[in-house]
């Protein structure tokens, strides 16, 4: 007997404490330019009957290691709780794993779980909740097109059921941003398919994504997509710096000259101006993604944006050598935050290194950027 369960290539930072249910496979619309995770792959929606399977599988993955384990949860805890069965045991592993963390959020994938009918999410949904009601968070990736699709009530009714936040790619609010990049969607949309996910009761995480216009965008990206969150309202506004992903349409763009990426610091200069242009709102800007230069901007508007642009102004205050030392030690892992910043000999070292062999800092980080993805 295997209790082994389908898992998706990808889920949120914020979604690491999480079970994963898989819905759908890859990406219904898989043709934005910047993305390459579901290249090359069909999209499909799992069969209800198979959804329902998995999550009884996780529940027998449970209630096998509750009954061997002690007050620990241990690697011979798993074998014994795994025996003789055909299931690998990296999925006792996560299970395990969600159990120390006391089987709080789940996580639906892949790319647009709402493509589901409202009626066949909601029987995924109250399955979870049956199995599992320690759950307090169901989350999933959406797309706007999809959501300005549904109606009020079924949204309403998919809220009822347990889901409770959605991640939606916004990506740029702006409207020739969006129509490069392919992104299939408009800024209305965006602001229609925000509003009504928030009168439907979800928390909301819209994606927005500095430097994704290149220099050619790079103030309209700024501008139009704080005037999409300005609208909106969501709970979290997540910071997903552009890199050109080698592989991707946006990579060939950069290639053929049509399309200019930003350096590290103009991606910076771009975040300042887009908090600089959101008035108004309620909501936690995240920089919860090690792409980002600055991961020390953070904080929840009004009354941290002050805050969030003084730290930018640290940064863009700094000597030029300096910006660059704290870009490479950041980037090689030595710093994590601008506070972190000291005088480093191993830093000084790869700096003047990487300045002989690149030419330049942002030449180099390009590369090194290249093999966080």
């Amino acid at each position: 007997m295997s209790y082994s369960f389908e898992l998706g290539p990808i889920r949120p930072p914020s979604e690491a404490f999480s079970i994963l249910v898989r819905v759908t496979r890859n990406c219904p619309w898989n043709k934005c330019a910047f993305c390459h995770t579901y290249k090359g792959q069909q999209f499909s929606r799992r069969p209800i009957e198979d959804v329902i399977a998995d999550i009884d599988a996780i529940y027998t993955i449970v209630q096998r290691i509750l009954d061997v384990a002690g007050n620990s949860i241990t690697l011979n805890t798993l074998q014994k709780a795994k025996g003789n069965d055909d299931t690998p045991l990296y999925y006792y592993e996560q299970v395990a794993f969600w159990l120390q963390y006391e089987m709080k959020f789940v996580f639906l994938q892949d790319a647009n779980s709402l493509v589901l009918s409202a009626k066949d999410l909601c029987t995924i949904l109250n399955h979870i909740m049956l199995r599992f009601p320690t759950v307090e968070r169901i989350t999933s990736y959406a797309r706007a097109s999809t959501i300005s699709k549904k109606s009020l009530e079924d949204l309403k009714s998919i809220r009822q059921a347990g889901l409770t936040r959605l991640h939606i790619g916004m990506e740029s609010g702006s409207d020739p941003v969006l129509a490069l990049v392919n992104k299939g969607t408009t800024q209305q949309q965006l602001i229609d398919a925000g509003q009504k996910a928030v009168a439907a009761g979800f928390d909301v995480s819209y994606y927005y994504m500095p430097g994704l216009g290149g220099k050619e965008y790079m103030v309209e990206n700024a501008i139009q997509s704080a005037a999409v969150i300005n609208h909106v309202n969501p709970t979290f506004v997540r910071l997903r710096s552009t890199v050109p992903i080698p592989g991707t349409p946006l990579n060939t763009m950069m290639e053929q000259c049509t399309w200019t990426p930003l350096s590290e610091v103009e991606k910076v200069k771009e975040i300042r101006l887009f908090i600089e242009h959101c008035n108004g709102i309620t909501s936690t800007l995240t920089s919860d993604h090690m792409m980002n230069l600055l991961e020390d901007v953070e904080g929840t508007f009004p009354h941290d944006k002050a805050a969030m642009l003084a730290t930018i102004d640290d940064f863009l205050s700094m000597p030029q050598e300096d910006q660059e030392k704290f870009i490479i030690g950041r980037r090689i892992g030595m710093y994590r935050y601008l506070k972190d910043y000291y005088p480093n000999f191993k830093v000084d070292q790869l700096y003047y290194s990487i300045k002989h062999q690149y030419g330049t800092i942002d030449k180099a980080v390009m590369e090194i950027l290249k093999n966080f993805i």
